[in-house]
């Protein structure tokens, strides 16, 4: 199987040249550039693989926050994982909202950005796997739960559940965008088929009906997630949260 490519876009050359060290001592195959342009007329080529993107958020001439946005808008849907010094809530919460999968803080520490990389492979991986597979996501397994799209059978550890018809289709919503941060307005518009900027607390309250059902413990959910001000993200494996 083919080596994974990951592109790191960073201008701090010594950063850059040690996490392309690391990548490499791990089998995965790393390319640095150290501005935005670049990392743009990289993963714009169509002879070009690029399977995950690490990116600074301060480059020269164009913000990380412009190159995600900038991919987002394009269609791409490349996982990224955003590397910043800054640590505010609102600058975490503009690199999800630009479409960022991860933000992590520097300096960090390697065994970090090497498990936050493979997390976001695997989902990756798997998302293509559903999509090749079925535009509908028919059959879900995680931690004891089994899901059955197609006949609405529900198996939470050994006991069966009944769904109601919203809650099925927010729950296949989730599993088909395994890994990614969801905001509130586009589980309206994709979920409830309202308008995302719709006042309304609906979202918060079927969440908190899936941490119920599904959660071992809902006060200290390992599945359904609160990335605060941003939205939500599943996972179906243990993640690093943010």
């Amino acid at each position: 199987m083919e080596n994974k490519h990951i592109l790191v876009v960073e201008d701090e050359a010594h950063l850059a040249k040690g996490i392309q060290f690391n990548l490499e001592a791990e089998g995965y195959r790393a390319t640095t550039v150290e501005d935005g342009a670049s990392a743009l007329k990289i993963c714009g080529n169509p002879d070009e693989t690029i399977d995950l993107v690490i990116l600074d958020l301060m480059l020269p001439g164009m913000s990380g926050y412009a190159v995600c946005d900038t991919l987002r808008a394009s269609g791409n849907d490349v996982p990224v994982l955003m590397l910043s010094a800054r640590t505010l809530t609102e600058d975490r919460a503009r690199g999800f909202e630009v479409g960022a999968n991860q933000y992590l803080a520097k300096p960090f520490e390697l065994v970090e950005l090497l498990s936050r990389i493979k997390n976001l492979l695997t989902f990756a991986a798997r998302r293509k796997e559903l999509e090749h597979r079925d535009a509908d996501v028919r059959w879900f397994e995680f931690t004891g739960v089994k899901i059955d799209f197609a006949t609405h059978r529900v198996d939470v550890r050994g006991q069966p559940l009944r769904l109601t018809n919203l809650e099925l289709k927010l729950l296949q919503y989730f599993i088909q965008n395994e890994g990614r941060v969801i905001a509130r307005n586009e589980l309206l518009e994709k979920v409830w088929q309202l308008p995302g900027n719709l006042s309304t607390r609906a979202p918060d309250q079927f969440i908190r009906r899936l941490r119920k059902y599904f959660e071992l413990d809902p006060a200290n959910p390992k599945h359904f997630l609160t990335i605060r001000d941003v939205g939500y993200r599943f996972v179906a494996e243990k993640f690093e949260e943010d």
